[in-house]
């Protein structure tokens, strides 16, 4: 009779799944998060290298072939000064990406470090900081670009400045909460108890459990950028010419958008596949956060 095995053998031992398994599996589950990052790894391959998409510059003017249609010697057509626009469309991905994740980053750490001080050690300084917020807040995202950088002047430090102080309350409101949520909880209470200060358990503690919801927004509020940031140049108050950017394309190209509308329709494409793609990426982040 042929022994029992111990149910504690190697044999029946639960093999632990790796990350990237478990990575591969939820791609499999979630087409739409899979899309977002192909699109995603695309893009961040044409703002490191667009000399691999197109050998055109987007810079060179040529008036014998302004305004002509898309052909093969200009896949997205040119402009009215004739320069390429699936150049410019390639060039200006580096330039738009780059003033978004500069500008949100920008909120996330000024919004994020502030809020979870406010919620952390509440009191005077909670309320005084909320009020501001709720002043910042009180004005639509648009509206509020288009004063700042009216008043400042149609410059891309100035479109970086803007887009940062629209964003900085939403992450300070998320960072807040999240703070607010771990203040009251045992451990810190255990790390009081054993003699830290407020600012070392803020720091060894808070800060990193606040810092994941603080990741997730910043996904989740990378589309909206975009789409504030590309209105803003359409509307002449962010990148200026020659800089190739998404939305100063946009605006060069509503003067002529029927005699030659493939000039805002290429950019407006990149934009819309762009926010789309961070869409579903950031969603699929805030669900897997919600679950924990």
């Amino acid at each position: 009779m042929s022994p029992i095995s111990s149910p504690l053998t190697p044999a029946m031992a639960p093999r632990k799944t790796s990350g990237l398994v478990k990575f591969a599996r939820r791609l499999k589950r979630e087409p739409g998060l899979l899309c977002g990052l192909a699109v995603m790894a695309l893009l961040l391959v044409v703002v490191v290298a667009p000399g691999l998409f197109t050998a055109q510059s987007p810079y060179t003017i040529n008036i014998d072939d302004a305004l002509q249609p898309p052909s093969d010697a200009h896949l997205f057509g040119t402009d009215d000064t004739g320069r390429d626009v699936f150049a410019r469309v390639i060039y200006g991905a580096r330039v738009t990406l780059l003033i978004c994740a500069g500008s949100l980053l920008i909120a996330a750490l000024i919004g994020g470090l502030v809020g979870a001080l406010s919620g952390f050690f509440g009191g005077w300084v909670d309320q005084i900081l909320g009020r501001i917020v709720d002043v910042v807040l009180s004005f639509p995202p648009i509206i509020l670009g288009v004063i700042i950088t009216g008043v400042l002047g149609p410059a891309t430090s100035n479109l970086i400045l803007a887009l940062s102080i629209i964003h900085i309350p939403m992450f300070f409101r998320i960072a807040r909460s999240g703070a607010l949520g771990e203040a009251g909880k045992t451990y810190v209470e255990a790390a009081r108890c054993v003699g830290l200060n407020e600012i070392t358990v803020l720091y060894r503690h808070v800060l990193r459990n606040v810092l994941p919801l603080v990741l997730v927004q910043y996904m989740v509020l990378f589309p909206l950028v975009l789409q504030i940031q590309a209105a803003l140049g359409f509307l002449g108050l962010g990148v200026q010419p020659p800089t190739p950017d998404w939305g100063a394309i946009l605006q060069q190209g509503k003067d002529t958008i029927l005699l030659a509308p493939w000039i805002s329709l290429f950019p407006g494409i990149a934009v819309l596949i762009t926010a789309f793609a961070l869409m579903l990426t950031g969603r699929a982040l805030q669900r897997s956060s919600d679950r924990r």
